[in-house]
């Protein structure tokens, strides 16, 4: 489904894709891959070429192959991106310390 544009406008490409990214929940916490730490960098050309970094909670997540895979779709349904390039990396590895305040709250981390 295609992001509504009148909802959108005068939002960044990089707001919409943050927004959802704050979507995608990782299936064994309950808290969404953004403020989970998970996107390690995000960057948005002039062209509305998105290229997103990111990791897993552990090597072996039983998401390994799917998540990645959701997060190139779902970023593609914003209206305006013209291509998406997900990469997986474990360098750094996730810590707890990658949580966001607000995540950290959710979890009762606070």
């Amino acid at each position: 489904m295609e992001q509504n544009s009148q909802e959108n406008q005068g939002k960044s490409i990089e707001q919409l894709v943050i927004e959802q990214l704050k979507t995608i929940f990782d299936p064994e916490i309950p808290v969404n891959i953004y403020d989970l730490g998970l996107i390690y960098k995000l960057e948005v050309s002039t062209n509305n070429e998105v290229r997103i970094l990111m990791t897993l909670t552990a090597p072996n997540c039983p998401v390994a192959d799917s998540l990645p895979e959701e997060v190139m779709d779902r970023v593609k349904e914003i209206q305006g991106v013209t291509s998406v390039e997900v990469n997986l990396t474990f360098d750094p590895p996730w810590t707890e310390d990658n949580l966001s305040e607000e995540a950290r709250l959710e979890m009762g981390l606070l």
